[in-house]
């Protein structure tokens, strides 16, 4: 009652100006005419008062050349990733440098084929090296590449040049957007700066609840020591002076088996499949839920990430209609700190399932998991 309250008294995101609102309002009414009546109009109006404001703000042209650019490549990527939004995607990351025949370019164009096998498909910078062998692997038309314009030019490998499913960058930043909201799972190869990049950039999302939890695995050639070496120094330094938790260690994997690998992967969605919130419940879709014994259980196990209740078993929530409703929910007042306890509940409930999950039910991710407090969103739809 509350919060609704609270809704219906925040202000309307709009101008100033009444004229220019009814003429903005008139222009997506005359939209919604030319395109069909669509869901998220009033999002749309709010992102033209944004231009519009950025206009009364005499906004230098160097911000405006910024804010295009990225909401250009931000749409177009959504266009060209929206047709495959229900088959998983792992993104894999790694070296532009590593020459064919290396053991590590090896292990990456295995992986990605055998992830391909597996119903997924596979989204890389596009470049060359690593990049190359997991393009090669998994095929033409089983790619995304998402490349980046850099001052010298990086040209596409061959096996995703002048794909429709290769998109070329001109921000880092929006180029990351789309591999944190595209990707069902992370894979990083032995790299460089970018790769670490990428890698501290997915675990710090999950870390902190602004991305939902993927499977990150770490993946060595055999016998290697890149990542093996490199998860020593979390652990003696990062773990070993307390700037992160024994569970956060649990966000991912080493390792330097291709079966280990590809497991870590497709059995994180064995019994998961997604998760979102509605209201103060973190809700856990599964396919097949827990009985009361398995239940019992849980509530033992993990009763410290809770901040009240139970983890329960609850039929789809009323504000979840649409979402795969054949799917049972775990429900759980989460305290959405303890993040790598989290992980471990979400194995525990795969372990629940014998059989791989099929692979063609993929769930968009949502860059953001949990929704703002009231007033939060009051002070968003105020600000400027």
């Amino acid at each position: 009652m509350l919060r609704r309250m609270a809704r219906s008294r925040r202000r309307r995101y709009e101008l100033t100006d009444p004229e220019l609102n009814q003429l903005v309002e008139e222009l997506i009414d005359r939209a919604q005419e030319i395109y069909g009546q669509r869901a998220g109009a009033d999002l749309i109006r709010q992102v033209v008062v944004s231009a519009l404001r950025l206009m009364r703000d005499d906004a230098p042209t160097g911000d405006l050349k910024l804010i295009n650019s990225a909401l250009k490549e931000l749409r177009h990527s959504f266009s060209v990733f929206g047709p495959y939004k229900h088959v998983r995607k792992v993104a894999v990351f790694g070296s532009a440098r590593t020459e064919p025949g290396h053991p590590d370019w090896e292990q990456a164009h295995s992986f990605a084929e055998r992830m391909v096998t597996e119903g997924w498909m596979v989204i890389t910078g596009a470049g060359h090296g690593i990049m190359g062998a997991a393009q090669g692997g998994a095929g033409r038309d089983s790619s995304f590449g998402v490349n980046i314009r850099l001052p010298r030019e990086q040209d596409a490998n061959v096996v995703i040049a002048g794909d429709p499913k290769l998109i070329n960058f001109r921000y880092f930043f929006t180029r990351k957007v789309i591999f944190v909201k595209e990707a069902h799972a992370i894979a990083l190869f032995p790299g460089g700066f970018g790769t670490h990049d990428e890698g501290f950039e997915a675990l710090t999302l999950m870390q902190t609840g602004k991305g939902e939890i993927l499977p990150v695995v770490f993946v060595d050639a055999p016998g290697g020591s890149y990542w093996s070496e490199w998860i020593g120094y979390l652990g003696s330094h990062l773990r070993g002076q307390g700037m992160i938790s024994e569970e956060d260690l649990s966000l991912f994997r080493v390792t330097d088996d291709l079966d280990t690998a590809v497991e870590e992967i497709t059995g994180f969605y064995r019994n998961y499949h997604s998760s979102r919130y509605v209201d103060e419940l973190l809700v856990l879709r599964v396919r097949r839920g827990p009985d009361q014994e398995q239940l019992d259980a849980l509530n033992r196990e993990f009763s410290e990430i809770l901040t009240g209740g139970k983890i329960e078993v609850r039929p789809v929530l009323p504000r979840e209609a649409g979402e795969v409703d054949h799917y049972p929910r775990i429900t759980l007042r989460f305290n959405h700190s303890s993040i790598g306890r989290l992980r471990q509940l979400i194995d525990r409930l795969n372990s629940f399932v014998g059989e791989a999950a099929p692979p063609g039910e993929a769930s968009p991710h949502e860059i953001v998991a949990a929704e703002l407090s009231p007033e939060a969103e009051r002070a968003e739809q105020e600000e400027g």
